[in-house]
């Protein structure tokens, strides 16, 4: 395996983590609103996020920065031509990030509830704008000879690509629900196992189609230009069997919330989530990001890469410094495993 098509993987797993663990993060922040009857239940909620929250973000900086080094070229058109939808989803990680350290600033209830606005606006632009993003990728945008892109705003948004949207939120929500479920108790515990069997079920019926359409669109991708060797027939197995495992999954998280085994369901959604991400950047290997425009304006691992000296020296890089991140993350959800209770929260 090429350097190129390694740092493809890496940057493919970075995302898979960050769906992963950000996902219920989403999902807990879109349900405030629904499963906090009062102000103790909501603080009960964000206490069940609060000390990893900001830790799931770091998944996403590190994805971004090893996007900019190893793939300079998809990482400026990415940029550019995805501008406005990454500016809303960049605010809203910001708002959300700001109504976690301020709203417990103030008892004012009027000053909590614009706050708890926040979270939850700032969850469910993210959950809905990531799956927007990276269905679009798929597809492709308009990109001329030089890779540029010379579409509007509104390309970014096709039918497949709001499927796409639609799909992450509802996973986003159900593995949040499913998180709640495992790590409250009582009556929030009972309602939040009831709000992931519905998750559940109306995520499965938005991601079966979604997958789908995915390994059609991948079917009819356009390929390398006619000037880079590389070839699409390097992971279209890997597709089929990830979304295969993606579906059933999530069949499985389902049928596991109906059962009150709450593990096992966290464990199904992650699977699930996992198993979509992985999907996508399956689905389009070896194009980066295609061109519905011009062929030559496509984007592929071998035209975008950086050279091979930098990207040795990056690898040296994550194999000395991924493992202790990894493992001083792995560390601190292990501190923080205990349910939370009403009773931990002070009037």
């Amino acid at each position: 395996m090429d350097l190129p098509t390694a740092w493809y993987l890496l940057i493919a797993a970075l995302f898979v983590g960050y769906f992963v663990l950000e996902g219920f993060d989403f999902g807990v922040g879109a349900l405030l609103p629904v499963l906090g009857r009062d102000d103790r239940e909501r603080r009960v909620l964000i206490n069940t996020i609060g000390p990893v929250w900001d830790g799931n973000e770091v998944w996403l900086i590190t994805a971004g920065g090893a996007l900019f080094a190893a793939f300079p070229e998809w990482y400026a058109t990415l940029f550019s031509g995805f501008y406005a939808p990454l500016l809303l989803i960049l605010l809203a990680l910001i708002a959300r990030g700001v109504a976690f350290e301020y709203r417990g600033k103030r008892t004012d209830p009027r000053w909590r509830a614009r706050w708890d606005a926040a979270i939850v606006v700032g969850s469910l632009v993210p959950a809905f704008g990531w799956g927007l993003v990276f269905a679009t990728l798929l597809r492709g945008v308009p990109l001329n000879a030089d890779h540029d892109f010379v579409g509007t705003t509104l390309d970014l948004f096709s039918p497949y690509a709001l499927l796409g949207g639609a799909t992450t939120l509802a996973l986003f929500v159900a593995h949040g629900a499913m998180f709640l479920a495992l790590k409250t108790t009582r009556d929030i515990r009972a309602r939040a196992a009831r709000i992931a069997v519905r998750a559940a079920t109306a995520a499965l019926a938005l991601a079966a189609p979604f997958l789908a359409w995915t390994l059609a669109q991948s079917s009819t991708l356009p390929g390398a230009p006619p000037a880079d060797a590389t070839t699409r027939d390097g992971l279209a197995p890997a597709a089929v069997a990830l979304a295969i495992v993606a579906a059933g999954a999530l069949a499985a998280a389902l049928a596991a919330a109906r059962a009150r085994r709450e593990g096992w369901a966290f464990t199904g959604t992650a699977t699930a989530i996992a198993a979509t991400v992985a999907t996508l950047f399956a689905a389009r290997h070896p194009v980066l990001l295609p061109s519905t425009l011009d062929p030559a304006g496509t984007l592929t691992v071998a035209n975008a890469s950086a050279t091979a000296y930098t990207l040795r020296i990056m690898t040296w890089a994550a194999a000395l410094c991924a493992p202790v991140v990894v493992a001083y993350q792995a560390w601190s959800y292990w501190v923080f495993r205990r349910r939370v209770d009403i009773r931990h929260i002070p009037e």
